[in-house]
């Protein structure tokens, strides 16, 4: 199906990716013997820290489009990696965004091209929606897709209005050409031949469906500047060339920094060039996984930024990234032996005000606390607090603790007191700090983070905690 331009587009983007990057070379050095390998690998690949997932990836990538003006209809959330089966992942992203209970949900998974299958459905549709992509996909240790695979996360904001990009035409083919794949009960994808799926099940198919789609628009092959594919930059380089795109740009720097994001790739790739993207300039975004989407976006020049390199922290020790992202056992001594059961009651009674870190703002003295109560902590009125959104709020360091003794998955643990604007003071754990960064008066920002893990009961809470203030938005 194609699709001709109209006056819907995409009105806003952006993209995250977690801070930490460890270097392909680490990676080779550790365990390229198991494959035969010799040469290091060159570049970076992101990785999320402990305490991140594909949830709380998107609700970064969220946070970096401004919502609260005219919050959209629906919420689109597409993953390979949603960490519930039987929970509204859409749900809690949903309420760490500050969305309104009204706002529609929808989940899209199961392929790769997961992203790209729902922006085609969210232009169709023609409804304000907020499309967030994102994926944390853990290759296996040893594995080619070590140095391949990374964990990012994009959101579109789709709407009428003064668009950033306009589209012109897409469409999508569906096959069931199977060269990866990953069972539900699976950790870690099984991959065939890559040569041989480049040849046998992409080049010819792509072409095809690339030229249909510039047919379609009325549009020359010379004529694209961006090619933006959710492939290996070498599958890339010649799907581009097979279909006469030879000199539209892959943003191969995309993938020598962070690595290939799974569902979210297309879209970190389609952010990158609507912030450097000129008006009339031509994008073509393509989804792959059994099967493809190829859509055609003009540039209107509206998404244009500047690219502010994100802060990264390189991870020097293969094994500490390993524990990191609970791809061995660590064992935590006696200290985390502890029961994480999540008191489903008391967490019902407060979910809103937990993952959309909502404050109390009293009438009587306009002073601001969190969590909200009945009596006010400055002026001691009863009955004078409303519910006010705190998570987008940059904070200033009371006091802190390294604690060298608790148990954390990269200690120390670092908690302490945090002062908001207006009188909040909240006690709070940190997260992406190493010992020594932190010091009183530091500004830090929150940071939606998963809290805890309970491993018995095979669930996980989320909460804020204080980052660096730097932003880490794309």
């Amino acid at each position: 199906m194609a699709g001709s331009a109209n006056s819907f587009g995409i009105l806003a983007s952006a993209a995250y990716l977690p801070r930490w990057r460890i270097e392909r070379r680490t990676v080779t050095d550790a365990v390229g013997w198991a494959r035969g390998r010799v040469r290091p690998g060159q570049g970076t690949r992101s990785f999320a820290h402990w305490d991140e997932d594909s949830l709380t990836l998107a609700v970064e990538a969220g946070r970096g489009i401004h919502l609260a003006d005219s919050p959209p209809a629906r919420l689109l959330l597409a993953s390979t990696s949603l960490p519930f089966a039987d929970r509204s992942n859409a749900g809690i992203v949903r309420e760490a965004l500050g969305l309104p209970a009204s706002t529609q949900l929808l989940e899209s998974g199961g392929s790769r091209r997961a992203a790209t299958s729902a922006l085609i459905e969210a232009l169709e549709a023609g409804i304000p929606t907020l499309l967030c992509a994102s994926d944390c996909v853990d290759p296996q240790p040893g594995s080619e897709g070590e140095t391949e695979l990374g964990h990012g996360a994009a959101a579109l904001l789709l709407g009428d209005g003064e668009i950033a990009a306009e589209p012109l035409a897409w469409a999508t083919r569906s096959s069931d050409f199977v060269d990866r794949y990953r069972q539900t009960d699976q950790r870690f994808d099984y991959r065939l031949e890559a040569r041989w799926a480049r040849d046998a099940g992409i080049r010819g198919p792509l072409k095809a469906l690339i030229g249909d789609v510039l047919e379609n628009a009325g549009v020359e092959a010379e004529n694209i500047h961006y090619c933006l594919a959710g492939l290996p930059l070498a599958v890339s380089r010649v799907v581009a060339r097979d279909a006469g795109l030879a000199d539209a740009e892959l943003l191969a720097d995309v993938e020598a920094e962070i690595g290939l994001c799974g569902a979210a790739q297309p879209l970190v790739l389609l952010d990158r060039a609507l912030a450097q993207a000129e008006a009339g300039q031509l994008i073509l975004v393509i989804g792959a996984g059994q099967g493809f989407d190829v859509l055609l976006f003009r540039a209107t020049g509206r998404g244009r930024r500047d690219l502010i390199p994100p802060p990264a922290r390189l991870e020097p020790n293969y094994a500490r990234y390993l524990g990191l992202r609970r791809l061995i056992d660590i064992d935590g001594g006696l200290r985390a032996e502890r029961d994480n059961r999540s008191a489903q009651s008391a967490a019902a009674r407060r979910h809103d005000e937990l993952h959309g870190f909502l404050g109390g703002r009293c009438s009587a003295c306009g002073k601001l606390q969190f969590p909200r109560s009945e009596i006010c902590l400055h002026c001691q009125a009863a009955g004078t607090q409303a519910l006010e959104a705190m998570a987008d709020l940059h904070g200033e360091v009371n006091s802190f603790t390294e604690d060298w003794l608790a148990w954390t998955p990269r200690p120390p643990l670092i908690f302490g007191n945090v002062h908001f604007p207006d009188g909040a003071n909240v006690m709070l754990e940190f997260t992406d700090f190493e010992s020594g960064e932190l010091a009183a008066g530091d500004p830090v920002r929150l940071a939606f983070r998963i809290k805890d893990f309970d491993d018995r009961r095979g669930f996980r809470r989320y909460f804020w905690k204080p980052a660096p203030a730097e932003t880490t938005h794309g």
